[in-house]
């Protein structure tokens, strides 16, 4: 069964429940009201009759002398009189309102022996009961006994009651039968109301898992309408989540579409980066074992021995420049793990001046200044890939500006934070480039010349070991005004690092 169906079964269930609940205590009320009042009224013409049995002796008193007299009697009213004489005599009304200009004659019905019969049975035991008298119906009758030696039965009829309750259960199944009609037909119309909303996320998501999401350039543009989604109902917020949610895995999808294309740019970059040492070794190779079978063809001479020796040098400077891309490559990977840290206390004022120390001879046609306080400042963390940080920085200030550019080092302690600072006042950054400047094999250039620089691994390295000590490192850049910041907590828990032996 669907929810609506269920819905709908439970409430009109238990509605109905209650409604036969209320008509049973209702009827019952009632019908105990109607027999007390038939009673009291009962009581009052069996007491009236009994005081106007004692008025005559036992051989004279019948029912029919008894009741002969100026009043009438009430529509339906049983009267009999036991005498030890004449036994049982017993009449009953009849049941059109009589008058007393009409006299008693014709509306008085003698009962007949066994009706007499049925009646003395019923009160056998009791004073009061009810009974069921052949051709006249069901009686409310009562024995009361007299002065003289006389029984007198008087009896009331409950048609009424059984007509009064007929009509009321009539009524109420009637009128719990139509609202239950009307119950059902607004109970459904406040459900499909009610659960529109989900229909719509449930179409939604139906949408949504037909799209293609496993490969490719993946955007979801599908979301449950605004007006199926209002987040101050229950249903509402389940589509106001969906879209949520699909905005979550929209935006995790294009992170994951642009971590594959950078992995792609990453692989073409390591690939050419590792193509031109190679082929650079492999070409001096060929050339020193050419000039070697020469040497041994021929007598050994000067050029081929220079052309040898220096063909061996190439071969090593390549090997050796691959060997730093693939050792870069590795630091990387093993700084993305989490591991290759070893934590110590660190000065960064000294790094600083060390740093300053090794990049001035490397660029002499640069100005360099550095900006320390007096007192060290210092953190916890490893000496050496900080000390690669600030080499990397002042590296990357000395390739892309031209002679005669300021690079001031400095180092500060800001709050709970160390922070160094690498400033420059040359031309600046692209900001074309600026959101990539971070990432792996980023350049400042399209080119892959080898004046520009080293492999694009330099910031990548510097941004990965700083936040392996928890810190950030930003940029900030202007035509003449540009400076990288690192912060780094000066005491930063070790978690993912080894403690300095």
């Amino acid at each position: 069964m669907s929810l609506q169906a269920r819905l709908m079964t439970a409430v009109i269930g238990f509605v109905s429940l209650i409604l036969i609940i209320v008509a049973v205590i209702t009827s019952a009320t009632l019908g105990k009201t109607m027999e007390d009042q038939l009673d009291q009224k009962l009581s009052t013409y069996a007491h009236q009759l009994v005081r106007a049995t004692e008025a005559f002796a036992p051989s004279s008193a019948t029912a029919q002398n008894i009741l002969d007299g100026p009043s009438t009697p009430p529509p339906g009213l049983l009267f009999a009189v036991w005498s030890p004489v004449t036994g049982y005599s017993g009449l009953t009304a009849s049941a059109t309102s009589a008058t007393a200009d009409d006299g008693i004659g014709g509306l008085l019905t003698t009962l007949t022996g066994a009706q007499m019969a049925e009646a003395a049975t019923a009160l056998k035991d009791v004073s009061v009961a009810t009974v069921t008298l052949t051709d006249l119906g069901s009686y409310r009758v009562m024995a009361l006994p007299t002065s003289n030696g006389l029984i007198v039965v008087t009896g009331l009829p409950r048609d009424d009651i059984q007509n009064q309750l007929t009509q009321l259960l009539t009524v109420i199944a009637l009128a719990t039968i139509g609202g239950l009609i009307l119950l059902a037909l607004t109970t459904a119309i406040t459900i499909r109301v009610s659960l529109r909303p989900l229909r719509a996320v449930a179409l939604t998501a139906t949408r949504v898992a037909n799209q293609q999401l496993d490969r490719g350039e993946v955007t979801i543009t599908e979301r449950v309408p605004a007006s199926e989604a209002d987040p101050r109902t229950e249903t509402g917020l389940v589509g106001a989540s969906l879209n949520k949610l699909l905005d979550h895995v929209n935006t995790s999808l294009a992170s994951r579409q642009k971590n594959e294309e950078r992995m792609r740019r990453f692989v073409a970059d390591a690939s050419h980066e590792l193509r031109t040492p190679l082929a650079s070794i492999r070409g001096y190779s060929e050339l020193s074992l050419r000039a070697l079978r020469q040497s041994d063809q021929e007598a050994e001479r000067p050029e081929v021995i220079e052309s040898t020796t220096s063909s061996l040098e190439r071969i090593q400077a390549q090997s050796l420049r691959m060997t730093r891309l693939v050792e870069d490559l590795l630091l990387l990977a093993r700084l993305d793990e989490g591991r290759e840290l070893v934590y110590g206390t660190v000065d960064l004022t000294q790094l600083a001046l060390e740093g300053l120390s090794d990049a001035r001879p490397t660029a002499v046609d640069h100005h360099w200044n550095i900006d320390v306080p007096d007192e060290p400042v210092t953190i916890v963390g490893d000496a050496g890939r900080m000390h690669q940080v600030v080499a990397n920085l002042l590296a990357n200030a000395r390739t892309h500006t031209p002679a005669g550019t300021t690079v001031t080092l400095s180092v500060a302690q800001e709050g709970e934070d160390a922070v160094l600072r690498v400033h420059d006042d040359g031309p600046g950054i692209d900001p074309a480039i600026r959101d990539e400047l971070f990432a792996r094999f980023a350049r400042g250039d399209s080119s892959r010349a080898r004046q520009t620089g080293g492999t694009g691994l330099g910031l990548a390295i510097a941004k990965a070991i700083v936040e392996g000590h928890h810190g950030f490192i930003t940029v900030t850049s202007e035509p003449g005004d540009t400076t990288f910041t690192v912060r780094i907590p000066m005491n930063p828990a070790t978690t993912g690092g080894t403690p300095a032996a």
